[in-house]
């Protein structure tokens, strides 16, 4: 075992090797560009493309000429966001999303809130899950899109896609699902759950970083996007520019190995997530597992050590690479919003450590994640004069401490 070990898979993923040897001949035999049809250069490429729609569609369950390729999955949820909104401005122009969203869903609705729209944000349940019966009773008249992450970035919660599809097609309102957490990682049928829009990133599912798709439904309903920005009118006329063929190709190969391997791969971390998270609360007290107990992605864990600074924490177990529950901004920080969202209070929140487990990580790993989670956390508490005050039965939260 070589340290530091990476334990941040929600943030990005290793390349599979299978991903790397499938994309390397379009970087030199094979680079024609993919829209130049009067050559065999540039049918090729095509091909190679065409190839990959057909890849992605079938993890999926939709067709391959509803796959638009992009640069990733913040300018999938753009297009889709900002594409629908402008496209159908004139029916309304309220959206409906839920409160623990990741930044590229929030920010382009914040700028379209800017620019006169109306923007909900749906509150969850204590483990991360939206009620349909919620979404539901938001929808007027002026509805026209709603928008949600498939499984939280953070905590690993799986929303109940089915149910939220079924009230969105009983009401006419368009449902965009941002998969980039879940895609290859839990199954996912466009079709069943009445998915109209589905976002989708490489460097999460051990393809390269720059690529994505946005899944754009065809028929029952036709969607109509009006695009990001103007050009040669590639991919649909939906996405201009140069089509990464390479990135294409190691996306396309990259659902292929998800799609064939996704229930045993699902297995295998979820069982290693749990032992690490039985090696960690079993051998602590005072911490606790945020998100669903059930319906959660296999490979995240997303726990909150109570009397323990997450920045801190971080510091103790260097040796390997998780995410804290605090977000950096310019002039604080902030606990995460979505243990906030979950009614996590705030000292907890900034406590939150996120274990993201991937195809590459070993059970040896998980044990010694185990062993140096649970030394800096004694070492931590010995520092801590608020974990023996709390130990000796004190209520922390009713000492009125000295302003300065």
């Amino acid at each position: 075992m070589k340290l530091p070990i990476y334990m941040d898979n929600p943030s990005t993923t290793q390349v599979d090797p299978r991903v790397l040897e499938a994309m390397l001949p379009y970087f030199g035999a094979v680079y024609g560009h993919a829209s130049s049809r009067n050559h065999s250069f540039g049918w090729e490429a095509e091909k190679a493309a065409d190839a990959a729609r057909e890849q992605i569609a079938e993890l999926i369950g939709s067709t391959a000429k509803e796959i638009i390729f992009t640069s990733g999955g913040t300018e999938s949820n753009n297009l889709a966001i900002k594409g629908v909104a402008e496209m159908y401005k004139e029916k309304g122009k309220h959206i409906i999303t839920t409160s623990i969203e990741q930044k590229s869903i929030l920010d382009p609705l914040k700028t379209l809130e800017r620019a006169g729209y109306n923007i909900t944000h749906l509150p969850v349940d204590k483990y991360g899950q939206v009620s349909p019966d919620t979404l539901a009773a938001a929808i007027t008249d002026q509805t026209i899109l709603f928008t949600a992450l498939v499984a939280n970035n953070e905590i690993g919660t799986i929303q109940p896609m089915q149910a939220l599809g079924a009230v969105c097609k009983e009401h006419g309102v368009l449902f965009h699902a941002d998969a980039t957490q879940a895609a290859g990682k839990i199954p996912i049928n466009v079709q069943d759950m009445g998915i109209d829009l589905l976002s989708l990133t490489g460097h999460l599912m051990y393809a390269p970083k720059g690529i994505g798709a946005l899944y754009v439904r065809r028929k029952r309903p036709r969607v109509r996007l009006v695009p990001l920005f103007d050009g040669g009118g590639h991919e649909r006329g939906l996405r201009s520019g140069t089509l990464n063929v390479p990135g294409a190709v190691a996306l396309g190969k990259a659902c292929e190995i998800s799609r064939l391997e996704m229930e045993e791969e699902a297995a295998r971390l979820s069982a290693m997530r749990d032992r690490l998270e039985k090696g960690i609360t079993e051998n602590n007290d005072e911490v606790y597992v945020n998100g669903h107990p059930e319906h959660r992605l296999p490979g995240i864990t997303n726990i909150s050590f109570a009397y323990i600074e997450g920045e801190a924490m971080m510091m103790g177990i260097k040796d390997f690479a998780v995410a804290s529950g605090s977000a950096c901004t310019s002039t604080t920080l902030e606990p995460s919003h979505v243990l906030k969202a979950l009614g996590v209070g705030e000292d907890l929140a900034h406590t939150s450590i996120r274990y993201g487990l991937g195809r590459f990580t070993t059970e040896e790993e998980v044990d010694f994640a185990i062993k140096a989670t649970q030394k800096a956390v004694v070492k931590l508490r010995e520092m801590s004069p608020l974990y023996d005050m709390a130990k000796e039965g004190i209520d922390i939260n009713a000492i009125e401490w000295p302003d300065h």
